[in-house]
């Protein structure tokens, strides 16, 4: 039977906390070329000028935070490895937590999960910064809270990522991504200075009580917005089911392995950077904090820079594999100078450039995760991609502080700039797309099932066969069309997917695939976007029959293990 006909009334939809709004539909083609939209456009939207404003505030608080406690590691330990691990233990945590952070923000409301990920971040800081002040700090209780910090912005990285595009039209997605990477870098060129000053004049216990007041400015702005609920036919998802969608999810995406892969060689070696540049100031270039904190300004501004080219640097690549070569290739020179030149002047420069190349690989990925996939699973993909991100910091500055520790700063920093143009060239035919283009917005095209008698949400499994009519003559263009419904059917929720040939009829095929559960595949309807409804049409134009291609759901029954189990059978 076709799941078209007779299908009963849906349900009153109940307000659901947990996804964000859908997708706005792209913006039609103007008629006529207009000059490009500024970059600081997203800005003129008072939310969103509101929540980047309160970012920057908490970003230099972070910069401080993280200036102070390198060099306050510096002074407590004259291992190179300890102080490598302070960016590792800040790190750490987003690789240990993306996924279940990503899966809580798809879950939970975005708005409340920020307010408690800021409060313990306040109150995390509140105690480094009390116990620095008293002398009861030590190498491994540094390392331990800052830990305790990466733990709240574990939690609060993809759910603030995922909640940009519901600040934003689609149209504005790409500048108000690159706005929150100027927003950090403003931070990171802020900050550092003004750490490095800090820490000169009163010590890091300032820094660390600047934090996290900064965490205060953050919060009254997300107490203040009043987020809307999302209509849902569905209850929400449970958190582990969550985790295992959002992995089949990414899993089945190669745009988004893609970009994780970039990612993951790019960001192995550029950690070497980050992990070993307290060392390069303090030991090779004989500089103080100041001295520190100026060399991460010059990072910072480079990357603000960096920004204001990116649409040009775009326009002239004609795509993201070229700005991801082109910034590889200059981070890894700047990488070099770093090991090789003792000339600060020099030394900064290179930074500045590296800053640059940083912004404009990580905004370009970025923009590629946020519009390859929906609002329903955005903050679980951005917690893979986020996964590979912190998990190569975090690995790759334990990696070159180890290193540094054996072979010496020099050649720990030239292998990672080698390392990192072999990891460029493993990766040249792992090609990057973007998805502006693409229609995101749940269609709700897909029929209701017929349901004849009441079913358990979770009774299940379920087998979905859909029966096809096809020319024989056109069987290769068929299965093409096929393979891409079989990676969107396993994307959105299905264990097995299979195609199966009639043997006495040729042009007869049928599709098959089977779902957890019953609600689980209410989901796939729920899931179905435009663009998902386009690679649909496509394989059903296929179908000759006089109707569309007939569609059966099959619900899993219990068998008895033993006659004796059959009702009215007894054992004598």
């Amino acid at each position: 039977m076709d799941s078209r006909d007779g299908a009963p009334p849906s349900p009153a939809p109940v307000e659901s906390p947990s996804s964000a709004p859908p997708d706005p539909a792209p913006p039609p083609p103007s008629g006529s070329p207009s000059a490009p939209p500024s970059a600081l456009a997203p800005l003129r939207l008072p939310l969103f000028r509101a929540l980047w404003l309160a970012t920057v505030a908490s970003n230099v608080g972070t910069w401080l935070q993280s200036v102070g406690a390198a060099w306050l590691m510096t002074g407590l330990s004259d291992s190179a490895t300890l102080v490598a691990l302070v960016q590792a233990a800040s790190s750490l945590p987003m690789f240990l937590l993306s996924l279940p952070a990503g899966a809580l923000a798809d879950v939970l409301d975005r708005r409340r999960l920020l307010l408690g990920a800021q409060a313990w971040m306040l109150a995390v800081a509140a105690v480094l910064a009390l116990a620095t002040g008293l002398g009861r700090i030590g190498p491994w209780s540094l390392l331990a809270l800052t830990f305790a910090l990466g733990l709240g912005a574990a939690f609060t990285h993809p759910a603030w990522q995922a909640v940009v595009p519901e600040l934003v039209p689609r149209e504005e997605l790409p500048r108000a991504v690159a706005l929150n990477s100027v927003g950090f870098n403003l931070g990171r060129a802020a900050g550092p200075a003004a750490g490095g000053l800090i820490v000169a004049a009163a010590g890091p216990t300032a820094n660390f009580a600047l934090n996290a007041a900064s965490f205060l400015v953050v919060l009254v702005v997300l107490w203040r917005w009043d987020r809307p609920g999302v209509e849902s036919f569905l209850p929400a998802e449970r958190f582990l089911g969550a985790m295992r969608t959002g992995l089949r999810y990414v899993r089945h995406s190669p745009g988004v392995l893609a970009v994780i892969a970039r990612c993951a060689a790019f960001v192995l070696c550029g950690s070497a950077l980050w992990a070993l540049l307290p060392v390069v100031a303090r030991d090779e270039l004989g500089r103080g904090p100041t001295g520190y904190g100026f060399l991460l300004a010059a990072f910072g501004g480079g990357a603000v820079a960096g920004a204001f080219a990116l649409p040009r640097l775009r326009g002239r690549s004609g795509s993201t594999d070229g700005v991801v070569a082109v910034a590889t290739v200059v981070f890894a020179a700047a990488l070099a100078v770093l090991g090789w030149v003792r000339e600060y002047a020099l030394v900064a420069a290179a930074l500045f450039a590296a800053g640059g190349a940083w912004l404009s690989l990580l905004s370009s990925l970025n923009v590629a995760v946020q519009t390859l996939v929906p609002s329903w699973v955005r903050a679980r993909a951005l917690s893979v991609y986020m996964l590979a991100f912190f998990g190569g910091l975090a690995g790759g500055s334990a990696l070159w502080g180890g290193a540094a520790e054996r072979w010496g700063v020099r050649a720990a920093l030239t292998g990672a700039a080698a390392a990192m143009l072999v990891g460029l060239a493993a990766t040249a035919r792992v090609h990057l797309r973007s998805g502006e283009g693409l229609d995101l917005a749940p269609s709700r095209q897909w029929p209701a099932p017929i349901v004849r008698h009441s079913l358990e949400p979770e009774r299940g499994p379920v087998l979905v066969t859909v029966r096809f009519r096809i020319d024989p003559a056109r069987v290769e263009e068929f299965r093409l069309a096929m393979a891409e419904r079989r990676r969107i059917r396993l994307r959105d929720g299905a264990l097995q997917w299979g195609l199966f040939a009639d043997s006495a009829d040729p042009g007869r095929y049928t599709e098959v695939f089977l779902v957890r559960t019953w609600l689980e595949h209410l989901r796939q309807h729920e899931r179905v976007t435009f663009a998902d409804s386009e690679i649909d049409d496509r394989a059903r134009a296929f179908h000759l029959g006089p109707g569309p291609p007939e569609v059966e759901h099959l619900i899993g029954d219990r068998v008895p293990k033993r006659l004796e189990d059959l009702p009215g059978v007894g054992a004598g």
